[in-house]
């Protein structure tokens, strides 16, 4: 599921690839990161008053879709008439889809990623277990025992990560949970920290473990990379960013960027 290609790490498009007038988490953008050489799809899911799950970022009601209210307050009804604005605050043709077309729409085209997914536990497990897409979608939580628990109890053969900062000191006790239990996102704020090591990362290989890395850059105060991300790549300095996350050894590369990242790859 995450053989590295060429000796490259798996390209992760974050909520697609979105631009000029298409949004991210819409069909069109994960169509646009699939055809610009994106091996998975990160998504994110909300769920509506009435339970239904859509695919959205909690709490970017405002700024994606000028909407006051979170989707968790509003009716499946309501979302559907819901439409994205563009870069430039302008209104669009998409509306907000619902998880499982999605889900159907990209079933064996690519692995899916489903972010917030520890929001939605149960459900989420039950439409993936209805599409037979357990071998194709990936879902991460943070260290949180209760989430862990549950996700034993609902969805112990899903493909499952930990999102984990600074030092990694839970992966040997998860090796002895009975979870599909495939590695670690690592997180940093420093290149100088444990989980940023080259020596963590194959130690984690070693145990037949993948470790994901994130050159994506969502909130300059969140430092998720010890600085080597997507602005210094796109604009002009790609071996201190991205060339950084593949010498590091990571099996996936999260970013924004997928075609430009994709041509790095072939011509590094």
């Amino acid at each position: 599921m995450f053989n590295k290609q060429n000796g490259m790490p798996l390209i992760a498009a974050h909520r697609g690839a979105c631009g000029g007038n298409i949004p991210c988490n819409t069909i069109a953008a994960f169509d646009a990161a699939i055809a610009q050489g994106a091996d998975i799809i990160e998504l994110d899911v909300s769920h509506s008053s009435d339970g239904k799950l859509f695919v959205f970022h909690p709490g970017m009601e405002k700024p994606h879709l000028n909407c006051n209210k979170p989707l968790s307050e509003l009716t499946a009804s309501e979302i559907e008439k819901l439409r994205y604005m563009n870069f430039d605050s302008v209104y669009t043709q998409f509306g907000i889809s619902r998880l499982e077309d999605v889900l159907e729409h990209l079933k064996g085209r690519c692995i899916v990623n489903i972010d917030k997914f520890c929001y939605n536990i149960v459900p989420v497990t039950k439409l993936v277990r209805e599409l037979g897409m357990q071998e194709q979608v990936l879902v991460k939580t943070g260290p949180v025992k209760e989430q862990i628990d549950l996700i034993e109890k609902t969805a112990p053969e899903i493909p499952y990560m930990l999102m984990i900062r600074h030092k990694d000191e839970i992966t040997d006790e998860m090796l002895k949970r009975p979870l599909n239990y495939v590695g670690v996102e690592a997180l940093y704020s420093d290149d100088s920290e444990p989980i940023a090591a080259k020596e963590y990362v194959d130690a984690m290989h070693k145990k037949n473990l993948i470790v994901w890395g994130n050159s994506i850059v969502y909130d300059i105060n969140d430092v998720i990379a010890g600085g080597h991300n997507d602005d210094i790549s796109a604009a002009g300095d790609p071996d201190n960013g991205w060339g950084w996350l593949i010498d590091r050894g990571y099996d996936i590369i999260q970013t924004d960027w997928v075609m430009m990242l994709k041509a790095y790859m072939k011509n590094r």
